[in-house]
């Protein structure tokens, strides 16, 4: 899997959602670590998206397996965080529940919740609350093997969940009020799994949270580090 590393220390592994690349993830965490330093980030792109390739991939259990080959390779058994967002987050909960001693903390922006496939999902209606009228060069928006991702897209739930029991380190879920794609109603259901949770939904967010609400999101997230290192 190809990534992107910053930084020193405490290893920092975040993940992007649903056809983004890591770039989405190092936009929005790299302002925090610049005042933080002793972490070591690192940013993949998942397989068939960004410069990661497919390699056969065919299933979230697939997907989460390269991820698991990752950590083996760059981490190691050293003790690591988790930053997920969105599909990520959905993956990074069964990864903390697979290696609860060696996942020291859990943070989850926008993430996938009890509802795997977005038209059993319950969300909001689409509403926009502020806009600052910019618009995404379409270049930025190919990062993606549409055909490898189409057939992950089959088998996009892991069959056995995310969750095993309860997971008892500290953890933050991050939602936003207007978001229509994961909504935050199917993720307050998860929180029984979750003892030592903050669960916030921010006013003015939908699923780019991390990007909408910039100063919250630092606060919290510097929070839940704060909550990680005590």
């Amino acid at each position: 899997m190809h990534f992107a590393e910053h930084g020193a220390g405490v290893p920092v592994l975040a993940l992007h959602g649903w056809t983004p690349d890591h770039r989405l993830m190092l936009g929005c965490l790299e302002p925090l670590f610049e005042t933080r330093p002793g972490y070591r980030r690192l940013y993949p792109d998942l397989p068939a998206m960004g410069k990661s390739p497919a390699d056969g991939v065919a299933s979230s259990d697939d997907v989460l397996a390269a991820v698991e080959e990752l950590v083996d390779a760059e981490i190691g058994d050293e003790p690591f965080l988790l930053v997920g967002e969105s599909y990520g987050g959905y993956l990074y909960r069964a990864l903390a529940h697979r290696r609860p001693h060696q996942v020291h903390g859990l943070a989850l922006i926008c993430p996938t919740g009890t509802k795997v496939r977005a038209a059993d999902r319950t969300v909001p209606l689409f509403e926009v609350r502020r806009s600052d009228g910019a618009e995404l060069d379409p270049a930025l928006t190919a990062q993606c093997d549409g055909m490898a991702v189409a057939r992950i897209e089959v088998r996009r739930e892991l069959p056995a969940g995310p969750e095993r029991g309860t997971y008892e380190r500290p953890a933050l879920f991050l939602t936003g009020r207007q978001d229509n794609i994961t909504g935050y109603e199917d993720v307050y259901a998860l929180l029984s799994h979750y003892p030592y949770a903050s669960f916030v939904v921010l006013d003015t967010a939908g699923h780019d949270l991390q990007i909408e609400q910039p100063v919250l999101f630092n606060a919290l997230m510097g929070d839940w580090l704060d909550r990680v290192a005590q």
